[in-house]
């Protein structure tokens, strides 16, 4: 059962809360809607339900609020909205996704595409599915963890007759196995023809709480639409003969030319206007809206107690995805983008590489890295920093991820998964760099351009630590900032603010020496290491002490504490 307690959103400014006081509930076995024009807070309403936005109330999934749930994806199951994920990604591509993010095995992805029928429209991309199929494709992925509860938004919207009785199936099949199912409706008589309970609200307040029979017989009135030119005279002509018969018939003007009639039929009407000489445009029985006409809720509704007020209602940090490495695997390599990425960094590269070996004047070094001096950095550290600003796109498209949960998604496993993951792009990108670039001259210019460079161990961590720094770099400030601009915006900083400060700071001759620094840390630490390790440390200070190493270091370490006091400075305000 889903019970609503006191849902009241937050207000902007001056304005009313869009959703107000609403205590409702959903029962098992059930399909509810949830009635409401546009702008009368059904969306609202749900994202209050799964912690979405910040309000006071609380709701209950089988007699726990979120929050406290384990496995989310095995109680609920959301559609909000469209289906949100990479065009470029497969159906079958987004739902293996999907099964990182619910903990499910990959095997479901496969079951889900036969329940919903688009096992022929696994390998289709995001892009080019219809609306319909959108829909399925949304249904599947809120299926996967096979959730009691189902809160689904317009899930109908847009949809064709033929579509529309399929999912009409596929929830009622949910609720006839004991499941939850509360939808959003705008449409009153859709709302009557597929529920069993209709909950009404308007303005954000429950306007009330009826089964699906009542509702039909209170709120939904038979008429008779007409589409006349002469609307106005031919509703005197009949409100006069209603009254002449002591007949109870009501006219209502409509936009234009409509009029809506209750309480008689189309061949009166007819007769009407025949005898009068009115020409009629349309003529039909309808079964019409009469408006949310406030009435007093049920006694049985779960009220707080009087004088109470609603627990504040925060947005909590969820636990998805469960599996945050194998979700981030496949968010990563489940793209074209990154392969026409690593590509295209690839190519200019060895472009790069064959014209600094022209003035045979470029370093063995750079002229493997193919980094010119014009450039800020080679292209495989700007494209692993690249990489890592677009680490951070599902999560602000999928609200099960981070969709409004602060400034940045806080959960450590996706965190490290990203860091692990860019990092083992950065990695590959700067050996295979160094390998196309090296082929490259020894296609062009022959064995003798190309040699072994002196120290290239200290050379190769140095270009190792520079590909991962520009990664990481990306990827904190993508997430800090919620901008794929602001990660390679950070990236390029390092070359062209930070090394330029940095080395005008430390300009000038220097009196003392750090020789001897291995040595006194050795008496320093508690564990005596071999002294065939300080060759690896002073390579490292060698690394740090570099202009573009130290930049890289110190930016590093900015968006670590600004990530950090973003996620403090949210964790306090909610």
């Amino acid at each position: 059962m889903l019970q609503a307690i006191g849902l009241t959103s937050a207000p902007r400014r001056d304005l009313p809360p869009a959703v107000d006081d609403l205590t409702f509930e959903a029962r098992p076995g059930q399909l509810t809607a949830l009635l409401g024009a546009p702008g009368s807070g059904r969306t609202t309403a749900l994202r209050l339900m799964l912690e979405l936005e910040p309000g006071r109330g609380v709701t209950y999934f089988r007699g726990r609020p979120l929050h406290e749930l384990a496995r989310p994806a095995h109680e609920v199951g959301t559609l909000l909205g469209d289906v949100p994920g990479h065009p470029a990604r497969t159906v079958r591509g987004q739902l293996k996704l999907m099964c990182a993010v619910a903990g499910v095995p990959v095997s479901r992805a496969e079951e889900m595409l036969e329940v919903v029928g688009l096992s022929g429209l696994a390998e289709q991309r995001l892009g080019t599915l219809s609306l319909g199929m959108d829909r399925r494709l949304g249904l599947a992925a809120a299926l996967l963890g096979d959730p009691h509860t189902l809160l689904l938004d317009e899930p109908a919207e847009g949809l064709s007759p033929r579509e529309n009785a399929w999912l009409h199936g596929l929830l009622r099949g949910h609720a006839e196995h004991g499941g939850t199912v509360l939808c959003t409706f705008a449409d009153p008589k859709e709302a009557a023809r597929l529920a069993d309970r209709v909950v009404t609200i308007d303005g954000g307040r429950l306007v009330a709480d009826q089964d699906a029979g009542e509702f039909a017989r209170t709120r939904l009135r038979p008429r008779v639409a007409v589409v006349t030119p002469h609307a106005t005279r031919l509703g005197a002509l009949v409100s006069r003969e209603a009254r002449a018969a002591h007949r109870s018939v009501e006219v209502v003007a409509e936009d234009g030319n409509h009029l809506s009639v209750y309480g008689s039929s189309c061949a009166e009407i007819g007769e009407t206007a025949f005898r009068n000489g009115v020409l009629l445009h349309q003529l039909a029985d309808e079964i019409g809206d009469t408006g949310p006409s406030v009435t007093v809720p049920p006694q049985e509704r779960t009220s707080p107690p009087p004088g109470s007020h609603p627990p504040p209602l925060t947005r909590c940090p969820t636990r998805a995805p469960l599996r945050p490495l194998r979700y981030e695997l496949r968010r990563f390599l489940g793209v074209r983008t990154t392969f026409l990425l690593a590509a295209g960094v690839l190519a200019l590269s060895s472009f790069l590489a064959v014209l600094l070996a022209r003035s045979g004047h470029t370093p063995q070094p750079r002229l493997l890295a193919a980094w010119p001096g014009l450039l800020p950095l080679p292209p495989a550290a700007l494209g692993a920093g690249l990489f890592g600003a677009l680490a951070f796109g599902d999560e602000y498209r999928y609200p099960a991820l981070a969709a409004d949960r602060g400034t940045v998604p806080r959960r450590l496993g996706l965190l490290g998964a990203k860091l692990v993951v860019t990092a083992a792009a950065a990695l590959v990108i700067a050996t295979l760099a160094v390998a196309v670039d090296y082929e490259a001259l020894r296609l062009v210019y022959g064995a003798g351009v190309t040699g072994q460079p002196q120290e290239w161990l200290g050379l190769g961590a140095g270009w190792a630590g520079l590909t991962v720094g520009c990664a990481w770099a990306g990827l904190l400030a993508a997430g800090i900032f919620r901008a794929t601009t602001a990660g390679l915006a950070a990236v390029l900083a390092v070359p062209v603010v930070v090394v330029p400060l940095l080395k005008k700071a430390v300009d000038g001759r220097s009196v003392r020496s750090v020789a001897g620094l291995p040595d006194r840390l050795r008496d320093l630490a508690w564990v005596r290491w071999p002294h065939a390790l300080d060759h690896w440390l002073i390579a490292v200070l060698h690394l740090v002490a570099e202009p573009v190493g130290a930049a890289l270091a110190l930016s590093l370490t900015v968006l670590i504490c600004a990530y950090l006091v973003t996620g403090l400075r949210a964790r306090a305000r909610w």
